[in-house]
């Protein structure tokens, strides 16, 4: 079951590789359809999920309890081994900034995309509930991270709050958890509007993941980028396990917890790094590396811990 669920996310990745590859669609024109998909089209399903869910079978605390025990402990850890990884392989405060986004940052798309052929809108529900956890910790750590150790900057928080709260995925749950909370019935139309575009964010969100990947980046492979490809996929799936049993999680919810912990780090990391000092070379090859690995490392987390 899982490979059938995964194959046809790995073909469209593909697929969107080789159409980039053949210039069918020019640089510019993918950015276009990259903010479409991130600004309307995912927001339209979260909102569209969230907002016509059941939540009343939801372990809505235990899982939010498990994610940010597992990514608070990473976190922690990297930091604090920061010193004798620079010590020990020689890695500079900078380009260990692309490791730490690399270790815990993950792919909404991807993982939307596989809660979807895994458990349908009850996984989809999940995995809103798993994203109002993540997405705020991890965009601030990462910010904070990149501040300290990359720019040489006191972190502007006041930018961070205002990054979190316009994040059109962290607006559109909560748009959704209002409508769900109110009891209101969504009128036909406006659900039949949003159901149109939640067909098309899942493809088109996961075409421009394979747009993105760029294979000619990749040099010859080094400590750094060793670290920032397989610490993700190797601890966070694992520290997740461990933290969902202790907070009793299991079924699917389980499931959606290792999708959300073992997808790839977001491909929009490069960006953060390229506009706050990190190494956006390195951040960009452990993406493409990560997303590759992903092939294997995704099935054999979801047969270990499920």
């Amino acid at each position: 079951m899982i490979f059938f669920a995964l194959a046809p996310v790995i073909l469209v990745i593909a697929s969107g590789y080789l159409l980039a590859r053949a210039n069918l669609i020019s640089g510019e024109q993918w950015v276009g359809v990259e903010r479409l998909a991130y600004f309307v089209l995912f927001p339209a399903v979260l909102f569209r999920t969230i907002a016509l869910a059941d939540f009343s079978s939801v372990p809505t605390f235990d899982m939010g309890a498990a994610l940010l025990s597992a990514i608070v402990t990473f976190a922690v850890a990297l930091l604090a081994a920061r010193p004798l990884i620079e010590k020990i392989w020689g890695i500079p405060a900078v380009r260990f900034t692309s490791i730490f986004q690399g270790s815990l940052r993950w792919n909404a798309m991807i993982a939307l995309a596989l809660a979807a052929n895994i458990g349908g809108q009850t996984a989809l529900a999940m995995l809103a509930v798993a994203m109002v956890f993540m997405i705020p910790i991890l965009n601030g750590a990462s910010i904070v991270v990149l501040s300290w150790y990359a720019s040489g900057t006191t972190p502007n928080f006041s930018k961070i709050l205002k990054d979190l709260f316009t994040n059109p995925f962290i607006l559109s749950i909560f748009a959704g958890v209002l409508m769900n909370l109110s009891g209101l019935t969504m009128p036909t139309i406006v659900d039949d509007t949003l159901e149109i575009f939640a067909q098309a964010a899942l493809p088109i969100g996961i075409i421009c993941v394979g747009a993105g990947l760029d294979l000619s980046s990749l040099r010859r492979p080094g400590p750094a980028l060793t670290m920032g490809t397989f610490l993700r996929p190797v601890f966070m799936p694992l520290l997740a396990f461990l933290f969902a049993n202790l907070y009793g999680v299991t079924g699917q919810a389980l499931t959606v917890i290792i999708i959300a912990s073992a997808v790839p780090c977001a491909s929009n990391s490069y960006l953060l790094a390229r506009q706050l000092g990190g190494d956006a070379k390195l951040m960009a090859e452990i993406i493409t590396l990560q997303t590759l690995a992903a092939t294997v490392t995704i099935p054999l987390a979801l047969l270990l811990f499920t």
